[in-house]
């Protein structure tokens, strides 16, 4: 047990912090470039409009930048990813607090772009910002808003009651983090991931709130990948742009918009399962682009989502939500954007609840 535990206990959570001062959660996080594969189980629930059938694995792979966690600052062994978050697919990884504690995330940039982490909802001073814009900063506090390849740099961000579960909240919330050197960009690269934040003293030792036995994190991202950074390199290995289409013809955009949940279409995330009569929290969020409004539905569920019974919920460009379940339904469900684009581009996926 740490001295932190064996202090809490003795003389209770609020003197430990006079004393030892603020928790610190420390994650080693750096940038990499990958294939990513928008869907590598072949599963196709729909069909995409306009995909072949022939070389659609190819079609359906791009060079991108994603966010790694790393055991320690040599940034040598990656720290392995649980089960219970595989389905994260592109996303970075999960970082967790409570209200009154602190982040300090060791970054490395691992690729051949300039990038940075921005945390939406938490505190910050500028140096730890992330964010490339004219603000008349002098330029030593902003090396941190676009560190250069293979460079290093430190973030702090601390979480005050603001950034805590509000009155009538669950008992966490999500935040995103992701990079903002040219956010569009950075973002359609596939350089973003979640933050979770609980409400003081409402946590398990391992971090997870006291009233929930399963989470899931779901992005509903449209990723435009003639807005990656690796566009360019993309188009020139001859695979990934169909013979007849111009980078200036009208239909090119659609062609390579990929309609997404973490990262992936078709049914190709990783199953969600649950337990009937468990308490599911999901944590909803939307990409950035401007076809990034969203209807996330369960088949045979609902939710409780801002004190409402429902089964379905509305999220706009970077929006956060929370909503519980408790599952009644025994089966494998449907789990899909209701926009009518979104479904025929493949924003679909499974979950299965047993019983």
């Amino acid at each position: 047990m740490s001295l932190r535990s064996k202090l809490g206990r003795a003389v209770g959570g609020t003197l430990v912090e006079n004393i030892l001062g603020p928790r610190i959660h420390t994650y080693y996080i750096a940038a990499d470039e990958v294939e990513w594969n928008y869907a590598p189980r072949g599963r196709n629930l729909t069909g995409t409009p306009g995909a072949e059938n022939e070389g659609r694995s190819t079609l359906l792979t791009f060079r991108k930048a994603v966010y790694h966690e790393y055991t320690d600052s040599t940034f040598s062994t990656l720290k392995p990813r649980s089960p219970q978050w595989e389905h994260l697919g592109i996303l970075g990884p999960l970082l967790r607090a409570e209200v009154g504690e602190v982040i300090k995330v060791v970054f490395k940039n691992n690729t051949k772009i300039l990038c940075s982490m921005h945390p939406h909802g938490l505190a910050y001073a500028k140096d730890s910002e992330g964010a490339l814009y004219s603000d008349g900063e002098p330029a030593e506090s902003k090396t941190g808003d676009a560190v250069p390849p293979g460079q290093t740099y430190v973030y702090t961000w601390t979480v005050p009651e603001r950034a805590g579960p509000a009155p009538g909240d669950s008992s966490s919330i999500l935040w995103v983090y992701h990079s903002h050197f040219v956010e569009p960009r950075d973002m359609n690269t596939g350089l973003v991931g979640p933050i979770l934040i609980s409400a003081k003293g409402s946590t398990k030792a391992d971090g997870t709130p006291r009233d929930v036995d399963r989470e899931f994190i779901v992005a509903f991202a449209v990723f435009d990948e003639t807005e990656s950074w690796y566009f360019e390199s993309n188009a020139m290995n001859g695979r990934k742009y169909t013979a007849g289409l111009r980078f200036t013809d009208p239909a090119f955009r659609q062609r390579y918009l990929l309609y997404s949940i973490n990262g992936l279409i078709e049914g190709n995330l990783p199953m969600l399962t649950m337990k009937k009569g468990e308490r599911v929290r999901w944590y909803l969020f939307a990409n950035s682009n401007e076809d990034d409004v969203h209807t996330p539905h369960w088949h045979g569920q609902t939710v409780l989502f801002n004190n409402m019974r429902t089964d379905m919920v509305h999220l706009e460009p970077m929006m956060m939500v929370q909503a519980d379940m408790i599952p009644d339904n025994v089966g494998t469900w449907l789990f899909h954007c209701h926009v009518n684009d979104h479904i025929q581009g493949g924003m679909q996926a499974l979950f299965t609840v047993l019983p």
